[in-house]
């Protein structure tokens, strides 16, 4: 099956259908104005993902699986979105990479993709992903996409309209220059022809009416494609519907940090982080750059978490449990969490251990998360990171300790540079074990990758 037979009678009621639901009361909210869209993601989103473990492969029933999972185990920490990642709408997908040669694409008339029902079947008859973005939403859970940026090249290839375009076609708004390098399937679009908001919109009408709440757009960070980014604030401001915007990947500029934060509720600091020591050690390096830049509704973004069992069809490597030690997993999770970034659990699911799960719930270690403000690198000297942030309502500190190096570290903290004053009382948020009073000047010692997490209360 490929996208010819999606053509014809079929495709005309699934047109009717999704523009019926598009205007429908029922999918209708608070649409986006203005600096409205940052009320959507109040505290950093957390959720899964789909690609860490299934790369462009995932199936319904293994979204369906993973959605069980968080309802019943996660979503009373503040684990919400389900993400579906990229290329959902090919048939027939490669595992451990793409299938570039002969990709069989889903879409529509209008040039839109649309779920491949060989993967999800609730997808038939039309649905597109009505039905899964149903079943999460009545697990209290939030239903998101990958998409990337541009227009099929297909639809250039047949000259397909633009929904409410005036008759313009995909051959009218698009530019083969910054066509992504590693994945064939878009070209760019020209932002200032007529019928390139058009296409956005139609898009962004569309997942509105499947009942997307999230939607992660792939190369548009880096490099960073400033006039498509305004392009889709503007879909989604318009579509009716309250959408989480992530970009992707990183590193996206330090340069157009004002503008990123302006249009998008999370953007990637860093290219993919996999289960090795140097993808943290790079972001040690790279997150506090980001840390002016933290601010409700607008969260710079360590990408996913690549912990319990991953590549289980993915991008890198073998099914496995994470290549990363315990105390690298809690380096990890300390990193992310004082560092505000959104939480997007990247391995499977059903097949977590308790240890991990653990790593997931810690309800200490979450509220510092979700309520602390004012994240900022405190110093960073001899393979060794300390960074601290405040807790807004009571003026308590948090400080996170990391040691970077493969030998054993003896790291010096000055209470009076964290702020709490010249002494306090000093509990491990992992632990939650109370380490008693601390005057002025103190060590620890940390073993090669450890961390630790410390709340300084008066």
């Amino acid at each position: 099956m490929n996208w010819r037979n999606y053509f014809g009678i079929t495709l005309l009621i699934c047109l009717v259908f999704s523009t019926l639901r598009c205007k429908s009361p029922a999918v209708k909210q608070e649409a986006g104005t203005g600096d409205t869209f940052k009320s959507w993601a109040p505290t950093p989103p957390m959720g899964w993902n789909s690609w860490d473990c299934y790369g462009p492969t995932v199936r319904e029933d293994e979204v369906k699986a993973n959605a069980d999972y968080m309802a019943a185990n996660l979503a009373a920490y503040g684990w919400q979105y389900i993400v579906v990642d990229i290329r959902w709408f090919v048939e027939n997908t490669k595992a451990g990479g793409y299938n570039q040669t002969d990709p069989s694409y889903v879409i529509d008339e209008y040039g839109r993709y649309l779920p491949a029902i060989n993967r999800f079947p609730s997808a038939a008859n039309g649905h597109g992903f009505t039905n899964l973005a149903n079943y999460l939403h009545e697990k209290g859970l939030k239903f998101g996409i990958h998409i990337m940026r541009g227009i099929p090249k297909i639809a250039v290839e047949n000259k397909l309209p633009i929904l409410n375009a005036n008759g313009i076609t995909a051959d009218q708004i698009y530019s083969p220059e910054m066509q992504c390098e590693w994945l064939r399937d878009n070209y760019t679009i020209v932002a200032d022809k007529p019928g390139a908001q058009e296409y956005y919109n139609s898009i962004f009408n569309l997942y509105a009416a499947w009942g997307v709440d999230f939607v992660k757009v792939d190369d548009i960070a880096r490099p960073y494609h400033q006039a498509e980014i305004d392009l889709i604030r503007n879909a989604i401001d318009q579509c009716g519907r309250n959408m989480v915007l992530s970009l992707s990947p990183g590193a996206t500029p330090l340069s157009e940090a004002e503008h990123v934060q302006r249009h998008a509720n999370m953007w990637r600091m860093v290219d993919d982080v996999w289960d090795t020591w140097p993808h943290i050690q790079h972001l040690m390096e790279i997150a506090p750059q980001w840390y002016p830049y933290i601010a409700s509704g607008t969260w710079p973004d360590c990408d996913m978490i690549p912990l319990g069992r991953i590549s289980l069809r993915g991008e890198r490597g073998p099914d496995r449990m994470t290549r990363l030690t315990p105390l690298e997993q809690y380096s990890l999770m300390t990193l992310f969490t004082i560092s505000k970034s959104p939480l997007f659990y990247g391995g499977d699911l059903p097949s977590n251990d308790p240890f991990t799960l653990s790593l997931l719930t810690n309800e200490a270690v979450l509220k510092m998360h979700r309520e602390s403000d004012e994240v900022r690198k405190l110093s960073a000297q001899d393979s060794t990171l300390a960074i601290v942030s405040n807790h807004p309502g009571d003026h308590t500190v948090y400080l996170a300790l990391f040691n970077q190096s493969t030998t054993d570290k003896i790291v010096p903290v000055d209470l009076r540079e964290t702020g709490i004053g010249d002494s306090c009382q000093i509990t491990n948020l992992w632990t939650g074990e109370a380490l008693g009073s601390r005057k002025s000047n103190f060590e620890v010692s940390l073993a090669p990758h450890a961390s630790v997490l410390f709340h300084l209360t008066h």
